[in-house]
Formats: C-alpha cells, sequence, structure tokens
C-alpha cells in the first residue's frame, strides 16, 4: 500500500465511531460508554451504527441487559484498544520529558489526601525545599497513569503491572465512634448494642473480590451483626470518617484513616475485635523511575511517617467490651 492510499485511510476513518464502539465492546453497556466520554447514551448508539453500516457487518449483539461484540467486532474492539494503548505510551513519554525535576507530583485518594497526606507533607518541605509537591487526586480506579504523576498512592493488593509496588501501610480493621456515643439512651456497650446506632458504611470500591466492610469485620471475628437502626453510606473515606467525630453514627475503621483521631481521643474503638484489612496502601511508580533522586527522596519520607504512625498506634483508645 503506497503513502497515498494510506493516507486517504486514515482520513476516513470514523474516529469517533470507533472510540464509542471499543468502549461499549469494554463495558458491555451502552449506558456504561456514555458515561466514560461524557456523552448521551442515544449518541454512542448512533456512533456504533454508523460504524457498522460503515463497514458493512454487525459488531454489537444487544442485549435487554448487556451487550456483547461478535467476532468481528471483539477483533476489531481488540484492535482499537491495542492502538489507543500504543498512543497514550507515546504520549506519557512525551509529557514526562516536560516534567520539572524539582516537581513531585502525587496521585492518591482524596480520602487518604484529606486525612493522612496533608497534615505531614509540611515536614517534607521543611526538609526538602528544593523541591514543589503537587497533589492530584484520584480514586485509582483506572490504575496508574505515567503521564498524570510521579508517584501514586493506591489501596488495593499491590497488583500493578509494569509498575513498582512497595508496600506503605498495612491496614487492621475495627468498628470506632465518638466517646459520646458510649453514654446516652442507647450506651455502646456489645456489639448487640449497634442496634440503636446509626452504621456508616464507605461506598468506596477497590476492583478486587474481599473488601472491608462490616461484613468482612462480622466473618473473620465470628459476630453476628445486629439491623442497624440506620444505615449511611458515602463516596469518599474522609466524609465516613468526618460523620464518624460528629458523631452520627458507627464506622468501620480502617487504622490508617483513624490511628491519629484514636491517639488523641476523638474517635474511640468500642470493641476490642481487630482484624487484618484484605487490602493495603502502597507506593506505586514506573519502573523506570526507582533510581530518581526525587522519588527516592519522597520514599524515604513516607515510609519513615508511615512507620512513626504504626509505633504510635499503641496509644489508641479501645473500650473493654461488656458481657
Amino acid at each position: 500500500m503506497n503513502s497515498i492510499s494510506l493516507a486517504n485511510m486514515i482520513l476516513n476513518l470514523p474516529f469517533a465511531a470507533l472510540r464509542a464502539f471499543e468502549a461499549v465492546a469494554r463495558h458491555g453497556s451502552f449506558s456504561d460508554a456514555a458515561d466514560e466520554l461524557g456523552v448521551g447514551q442515544s449518541a454512542v448508539s448512533q456512533h456504533v451504527k454508523s460504524l457498522e453500516e460503515w463497514l458493512g457487518h454487525d459488531l454489537i449483539n444487544r442485549g435487554a441487559r448487556r451487550s456483547f461484540p461478535t467476532r468481528d467486532g471483539a477483533r476489531l474492539a481488540l484492535s482499537i484498544a491495542e492502538g489507543l494503548g500504543q498512543i497514550s505510551e507515546v504520549c506519557e513519554d512525551i509529557r514526562d520529558k516536560r516534567r520539572d525535576d524539582t516537581t513531585i507530583v502525587i496521585s492518591c485518594h482524596p480520602g487518604f489526601a484529606f486525612i493522612w497526606l496533608f497534615p505531614r507533607l509540611l515536614s517534607f518541605d521543611q526538609a526538602h525545599p528544593e523541591f514543589a509537591i503537587s497533589i492530584t487526586t484520584d480514586t485509582g480506579l483506572r490504575g496508574v497513569a505515567r503521564a498524570e504523576a510521579d508517584i501514586a498512592i493506591r489501596y488495593g493488593t499491590g497488583d500493578f503491572p509494569g509498575f513498582t509496588a512497595m508496600p506503605l501501610m498495612r491496614e487492621t480493621l475495627s468498628p470506632v465512634c465518638s466517646p459520646k456515643l458510649l453514654n446516652g439512651a442507647h450506651p455502646l456497650r456489645t456489639i448487640s448494642d449497634l442496634a440503636f446506632h446509626t452504621q456508616i458504611r464507605d461506598e468506596f470500591a477497590p476492583m478486587t473480590t474481599e473488601l472491608p466492610t462490616w461484613e468482612y469485620w462480622a466473618r473473620e471475628t465470628g459476630q453476628s451483626l445486629p439491623t442497624p437502626a440506620r444505615i449511611r453510606s458515602f463516596g469518599q473515606s474522609n466524609m465516613v470518617v468526618q460523620a464518624t467525630l460528629q458523631g452520627d453514627g458507627v464506622a468501620m475503621g480502617r487504622s490508617p484513616l483513624v490511628m491519629d483521631a484514636l491517639r488523641d481521643g476523638r474517635l474511640v474503638q468500642p470493641f476490642p475485635q481487630t482484624v487484618p484489612s484484605p487490602l493495603h496502601y502502597w507506593l506505586v511508580y514506573p519502573d523506570d523511575q526507582r533510581r530518581a533522586r526525587k522519588i527516592a527522596l519522597f520514599v524515604d519520607w513516607i515510609t519513615t511517617e508511615a512507620r512513626n504512625q504504626v509505633r504510635d498506634h499503641g496509644r489508641t483508645r479501645t473500650i473493654p467490651q461488656s458481657d
């Protein structure tokens, strides 16, 4: 194929339709694809239909609940995904060259950034004034994007292909509440007393089979949870902690996020049962950056901060459980 024919073919490709089709094939849903692309579902449907007409073949088997690619559709979706991935890698490499070596861009979850990282960053700034810290908050559900940050703090099982992942903090789980819930009309003294209180739930759900939920804690400790008086759910961990601090209910405390409040008495553990969480916090960065000075300095600083927090964890307030 000569260069003129190739150029004409590229110019005639329906790029918007190809991108919409790949999203539908990946999600198995027109509505989920529309949410990802930030357009209406009808626009995605029209893109896919126009692509099918352009090619003269069906690409999607449409179902009431799920939609699946045909054999030709699966081949095309894989080709599009591989092509977009290669383009993304080149763009990331180009953007990396523009990043200032005196700036450290950190990507982490909003809750972790607000509760744990922000209060501690001043000590890094004082120790290394030659670096400027930039924080970008991200749920982490899309994985790690090299172009967006120098280093990421992620919550999960540590599975990050193509990146170095080192443990930052292991996590334990135990219910926590405001001290004021220990007294009042329905004092919180036993597991059965949870029936008179609001259960606060964290809806943040990494892509993993096991989550640090109330049900997980109950199963691991052999407890039978009563039906709570009310359930309140939040999509961000900092909102879960804030509602608990205000005395709005009892939350499943994830140790890195509640250690400081437990140590100074703003929160207490009403029950002694504590279990290891199935998920932990990880430092994640490109394999080829492990020897970069700014990465090494930040890793040394944050791992020291994490060790200090674990060391101080013994100062938490646990209320003995009554019979």
